[in-house]
């Protein structure tokens, strides 16, 4: 039999199934299968949440669509409450979302939009397009949880007994861990080359004001090339997503309009606003990169090989140095030099998921040893380069107390959240319309459920 109550308490899993599921595969004509207040669930639904899961667990039995189906249903119990509790999610939150998962996507095409968009058989804007209301939908689900749980605190003595109820044969081994910290530092680029791409520039902005295709040009010349492939495209972004120089210019454009040459720094760019809503811009732009020397790539070099040797004498402290020297558009330039695990949250790496530069330029440091200047590319294919502090180092070792108290306390706080909305839930579905399709009535789980709504009428 499911355990409704062990299914509850990994709620927090069901945002992420269905959105970025392939759905051109559905052998079944779609429909309702389930209703929860005023919202409704497809089987498509179920069947691509079931789909993500198999595919990250392929022993997964037929029966997990049963879970897949709860998920869904406490999913759907959250949205139909934010909506009656007037929660908001603003259209720029959305678009935000939106560009930051296809940007996560790209990193698993190694940058290539046509490799994604030849994948799922839509274009960039045809996928936002698709996904834009489950989008608003997790986020008004996640919003809604957020309220719910918001009151969840745990104690040192909680965490305590959190620890001391987990049997010892069951206790989470960890991996050799490390924690590092990082100054990346972009090379200057000189007069002469700047001179040449404020060139190229000024001609690509006299083509287009001859009647030259904006995209056209954008495909063949842009250096930008998250939106280069795609005629310049920069999809709908809100107030503060774009540099200052950049903002300054594209929020000062009527619609068609194209910009005079703007110089950030990434380059020269030329913008054509395409639409305005309020604080909502959709813009195209051609950029320019100036090309970086190996003469700049050597006095780039050695300007950090100089700051190393500045915090190896203690005449700066790291924290002053991040601040002086690193560059701004780097994470971990507002963490303190810290770089974040994108895979957990946290700042721990297994030594495995570390980039191999950084693995070997670490291999043999003590914490608090700092490396020699590492050379390495930017999400955009920028050249620069980066110190790499050794923060902390562990050995294998079975979860304990004392040396992973952050980790255990975390997962302690995610157990008293999903109890919050484990009662939530079992609460609401007394006051609230359930209704299920006998294909799924039978799953034990989803009787559980039903049952709890019976009690409340």
């Amino acid at each position: 039999m499911i355990n409704t109550r062990n299914i509850l308490s990994v709620l927090l899993l069901f945002c992420s199934f269905s959105l970025w599921a392939q759905t051109g595969d559905k052998k079944v004509i779609d429909k309702v299968v389930a209703t929860v207040g005023g919202e409704i669930i497809l089987l498509s639904e179920v069947q691509e949440q079931y789909t993500f899961a198999k595919q990250q667990e392929p022993n997964l039995p037929a029966e997990y669509q049963c879970v897949a189906l709860q998920n869904l249903l406490v999913q759907k119990l959250l949205v139909n409450q934010a909506k009656l509790d007037s929660v908001e999610v603003g259209d720029d939150e959305v678009e935000n979302q939106l560009g930051a998962r296809i940007d996560r996507l790209m990193l698993y095409f190694n940058q290539d939009q046509q490799a994604l968009e030849e994948y799922y058989g839509l274009s960039i804007n045809q996928i936002k397009d698709q996904t834009r209301n489950e989008m608003r939908n997790q986020m008004l689900a996640e919003r809604m949880q957020a309220q719910i749980t918001e009151g969840a605190t745990v104690t040192p003595a909680e965490v305590q007994a959190f620890f001391s109820n987990i049997p010892k044969d069951s206790l989470p081994y960890f991996n050799a861990e490390v924690e590092i910290r990082e100054i990346v530092y972009k090379p200057k680029v000189n007069d002469e080359q700047k001179g040449i791409a404020r060139q190229r520039i000024t001609e690509l902005r006299q083509r287009l004001s001859e009647g030259e295709d904006f995209a056209a040009l954008a495909k063949k010349y842009s250096d930008d090339p998250g939106s280069g492939s795609n005629g310049g495209d920069l999809g709908w972004q809100k107030r503060g997503t774009f540099v200052p120089e950049f903002e300054a210019v594209v929020y000062n454009l009527e619609n068609g309009q194209i910009s005079p040459i703007v110089e950030t720094e990434f380059g020269f760019h030329v913008i054509q606003l395409l639409e305005r809503r309020g604080n909502l811009v959709h813009a195209r732009h051609i950029l320019i990169k100036p090309e970086i020397t190996s003469a700049d790539l050597a006095a780039a070099e050695a300007k950090l090989d100089t700051v190393r040797n500045l915090l190896k004498s203690n005449n700066i402290s790291f924290t002053d140095a991040v601040k002086k020297y690193g560059d701004k558009n780097t994470a971990s330039y507002n963490n303190d030099g810290r770089v974040a695990n994108p895979r957990s949250g946290n700042t721990f790496f297994e030594v495995q998921d570390l980039d191999t530069d950084i693995y070997f330029a670490i291999e043999d440091l003590q914490p608090g040893d700092i490396s020699e200047p590492i050379p390495f590319r930017g999400p955009d294919g920028t050249r620069m380069f980066r110190l790499v502090m050794l923060q902390s180092r562990s050995k294998p070792h079975r979860a304990d107390l004392k040396l992973d108290y952050n980790k255990i306390q975390t997962a302690a706080l995610e157990q008293k959240k999903a109890e919050f909305t484990e009662k939530w839930v079992l609460e609401k579905l007394q006051s609230t319309y359930l209704s299920v399709d006998s294909l799924y009535r039978d799953c034990p789980n989803i009787q559980l459920l039903l049952e709890e709504t019976s009690a409340g009428r």
